[in-house]
């Protein structure tokens, strides 16, 4: 082990200076599909975020897209939303296009516990979705470096999100000079 940092139980080194932090456990909701970059992203700026400004606690972590979602009618009963924000609190991410400060003022029950939700700026702002993720794939586009290779692995093992993976009995075979997965685009063939 390194000198000046201290291993977790899961086998990370975290740096001395974080040993002294508050405990706080975030839990997120969405669709994660695929999971991206940016989705494990939301832990990182959620936890900075809470140890600046609040004590140990359990979190709801969203990014601003789904707590616009609060809004949409038979989506989220009103009893949950005001349980988990009453109760809990909000880690809320900022997302280009989202205006949660908006969202909290839109909604009474908001509002009532706007106290309870914390808004953390993404610093680095970016447009990075998984429904973008899915039609790329879809498209034989390369999304290496969008998405960890883990994930990258298993989407390619099981034939997820191609044109063909939602047709039954679809071949796995990739469309012949287009890129696929996190690999790079073959050369272009010559006419000779």
């Amino acid at each position: 082990m390194k000198s000046g940092r201290v291993a977790t139980t899961v086998g990370v080194d975290v740096p001395d200076k974080m040993k002294s932090r508050i405990p706080v456990v975030l839990l997120a909701c969405g669709s994660f599909n695929p999971i991206t970059n940016m989705h494990l992203r939301l832990f990182e700026v959620a936890r900075d975020h809470l140890h600046q400004t609040a004590g140990p606690e359990l979190k709801l972590l969203c990014g601003a897209d789904v707590l616009k979602t609060f809004q949409t009618p038979n989506l989220w009963k009103d009893a949950h939303i005001q349980e988990i924000v009453e109760k809990f609190g909000i880690v809320c991410v900022s997302r280009t296009g989202h205006n949660p400060k908006e969202y909290i003022s839109g909604s009474p029950i908001l509002h009532r516990y706007r106290h309870n939700i914390h808004l953390a700026r993404e610093p680095v702002q970016n447009e990075l979705s998984s429904t973008y993720v899915r039609q790329a794939l879809s498209q034989g586009h390369s999304v290496k470096y969008l998405l960890p290779d883990a994930v990258i692995a298993y989407i390619k093992d099981h034939n997820l999100y191609t044109r063909d993976s939602s047709r039954k009995g679809s071949s796995t075979q990739r469309n012949e000079g287009k890129p696929s997965w996190g690999e790079p685009a073959p050369p272009p063939r010559s006419s000779s």
